[in-house]
């Protein structure tokens, strides 16, 4: 039964209205003991979680940001492993939890074929790519064929790799989980609400008028990232946003991963390209766990978004409140420590605006922070790849 805009996700405002807000991690180890507490106000509450005075931050930034996306503490609930494969060097499950809401979330765990001992842990993030029919599976060889939705961004997007294997391969334990609103997680548009059927429509007009025949999958695809504004709108109207929400499932499968056997949870890191780069940013900065992070193809000053490259981004990037509060440099300066990579040709970011976020990165975080500019356009190309996995191995393995 169709619930309209929210189809698959009937149970969200309950758990909405019933979570408390997530309990952030400072860069000294500790939850902010009063945060998470059902009614707490993030910002009145003076518990710290670790002042930096490094990076200029105060314990209340972690809190704050919170407050601003309306992140909610989550666990994954009945976990279940539920195939397992060996190929390539690799080791890998496929799991599947439940957060609480929605549907039940699909993840990769990818560790190497043989280690003794435990290994540094990976968050592995994916893209958003306006490709919502994959998830997880863009950065995994699965031990199967992929997906046609999944090898177009692999193509598009990684350089024709899965670097979650990758690294895998390198001596990480890897955890790759679909984000909110993907792959497992996506909502059911099989009888979308009326304004989005309208949307869709037309667009099916158009394809008719080019000659164009799209897949499922592709219809979907297009379908989805029109019905990502409404999403936005419930999530604010609900008390969160869509970024909140994405942060909220990715905050929980860092626990999973940090609890996970035979994973180091005093070596922990997150990577993500693009839209994935941005939920490393924020994960990073709400859980000062995560000793290292990649943030690739990701990056600029807020206000230099504004308004030329606004509709480059989705809502991932803009929440609303956000820009008022916190600079995306001083966001990624509430990790400990960060490479941030950067394409000379990025066109989905101005280059004035990407030249200033790594000026104001080198002055906040000093030798905890790498930039590296490269001959690229918005893509995670192989050299990128093995730059960020020869980071995480110097930074992590150590």
């Amino acid at each position: 039964m169709s619930t309209g805009a929210l189809a698959g996700y009937a149970d969200w405002p309950a758990f909405l209205a019933g979570a408390p807000a997530f309990a952030p991690v400072g860069l000294d180890g500790r939850r902010n003991a009063g945060a998470g507490k059902p009614g707490a106000s993030p910002t009145n509450d003076t518990a710290s979680p670790g002042n930096d005075a490094a990076t200029g931050t105060t314990a209340a930034s972690r809190p704050a940001l919170v407050e601003v996306l309306g992140v909610r503490a989550a666990s994954a609930a009945d976990l279940k492993i539920e195939r397992e494969w060996l190929a390539d060097g690799v080791r890998g499950r496929e799991l599947s939890w439940w957060l609480g809401f929605g549907p039940r979330t699909r993840a990769y765990l990818l560790e190497p074929a043989e280690h003794d001992g435990d290994l540094p842990g990976v968050l592995a993030l994916h893209a958003h790519g306006g490709v919502r029919s994959t998830g997880a599976e863009q950065l995994v060889d699965t031990g199967r064929a992929p997906s046609p939705s999944a090898a177009r961004m692999r193509a598009r997007c990684y350089a024709g790799r899965t670097p979650a294997n990758d690294l895998a391969r390198d001596g990480f334990v890897v955890l790759i989980p679909d984000a909110f609103s993907w792959g497992s997680r996506a909502f059911d548009l099989s009888s979308p609400p009326d304004v989005l059927a309208r949307l869709g429509a037309a667009l099916d007009a158009l394809h008719r008028e080019r000659g164009e025949t799209l897949s499922d999958d592709e219809r979907f695809d297009e379908l989805s990232s029109l019905h990502e504004y409404g999403l936005a709108k419930a999530a604010g109207a609900l008390g969160t946003s869509f970024a909140g929400a994405v942060a909220t499932d990715d905050l929980a499968a860092l626990e999973v991963l940090a609890g996970w056997p035979g994973v180091d949870a005093a070596r922990l890191g997150a990577i993500g390209f693009s839209g994935g780069g941005g939920r490393a940013l924020f994960v990073a900065a709400l859980d000062g766990r995560v000793a290292a992070s990649v943030v690739s193809g990701m990056m600029a000053t807020s206000a230099s978004l504004v308004p030329d490259y606004l509709d480059t981004h989705s809502w991932l990037l803009h929440s609303p409140g956000l820009a008022s509060r916190f600079d995306l440099p001083d966001l990624a300066a509430l990790g400990r420590r960060l490479l941030v990579q950067y394409g000379e040709l990025d066109e989905l970011f101005p280059p004035q605006g990407m030249r200033d976020a790594d000026t104001r990165l080198r002055a906040l975080l000093g030798r905890r922070y790498t930039g590296v500019w490269h001959d690229a356009g918005h893509e995670f190309t192989a050299a990128m790849q093995d730059e960020a996995r020869a980071y995480l191995a110097r930074t992590l393995r150590s």
